[in-house]
């Protein structure tokens, strides 16, 4: 198998070099690679395979039945696409998959996915940990759409991405790209942003977002 970085993985901490190299060998069926701004999976597709995000870079996003996209998240490597729909009753995608660059997957058969968590506990633990943390997330995505002010938001997702030891963070996201997760207009994103940097509560230098004013955020979050 290709030298990605695999202990990144949270399906398979706790695991030796030797473990994930066997788990993979024997249960990996296909490596496939998507070009950039290509679907993955579609909204509705059957789960048949655990997908592995080994290199590259996806959003997923979701079309709501009033016809609007709403954008869930990025997803970086190594993290497997939707774990938890694989062993659904209703076992379809959430969400439209997409790629935000060439990426690469390792497509693993549920049944043999299945087997090996079967044969170690320590994986079947991960699997359900990894699990039990998107419903989290996807508890805070909510909290967060409840939100009805664009600064509320914001500053919750702010606070998601930063802790007290690590004030800044990176933005993967364009404005116009983070302006689609919050559902709103670019122009309104772009104000808001320069109330909260005039406000003194955050500084954005290129794209690197520096928390100035933690307990300001809190307020507001």
């Amino acid at each position: 198998m290709a030298d990605y970085n695999i202990f990144s993985c949270p399906l398979f901490l706790h695991l030796s070099k030797e473990e994930i190299d066997g788990i993979l060998e024997r249960s990996v069926s296909e490596v496939r690679e998507v070009d950039k701004g290509n679907y993955v999976v579609r909204q509705g597709d059957q789960v048949q395979f655990l997908y592995l995000l080994m290199g590259g870079l996806v959003r997923t996003e979701m079309v709501t039945k009033e016809g609007n996209v709403l954008e869930i998240e990025f997803i970086e490597p190594v993290r497997p696409l939707a774990p938890a729909f694989l062993v659904a009753t209703e076992n379809r995608y959430p969400v439209d998959v997409i790629t935000a660059e060439k990426s690469t997957f390792y497509l693993i058969p549920k049944s043999m996915w299945m087997k090996e968590m079967m044969q170690n506990e320590t994986l079947m633990t991960n699997f359900m940990k990894v699990n039990s943390n998107m419903t989290v997330f996807l508890s805070k995505k909510v909290q967060m759409m409840s939100i009805k002010s664009l600064k509320g938001k914001l500053s919750l997702y702010i606070l998601e991405n930063t802790t007290p030891q690590y004030n800044s963070f990176i933005l993967r996201r364009t404005q116009t790209q983070l302006a689609e997760y919050f559902g709103v207009q670019r122009p309104s994103l772009a104000r808001t942003l320069g109330e909260m940097i005039r406000e003194g509560m955050i500084s954005l230098y290129k794209r690197e977002l520096k928390v100035l004013d933690r307990r300001k955020l809190e307020e507001l979050g």
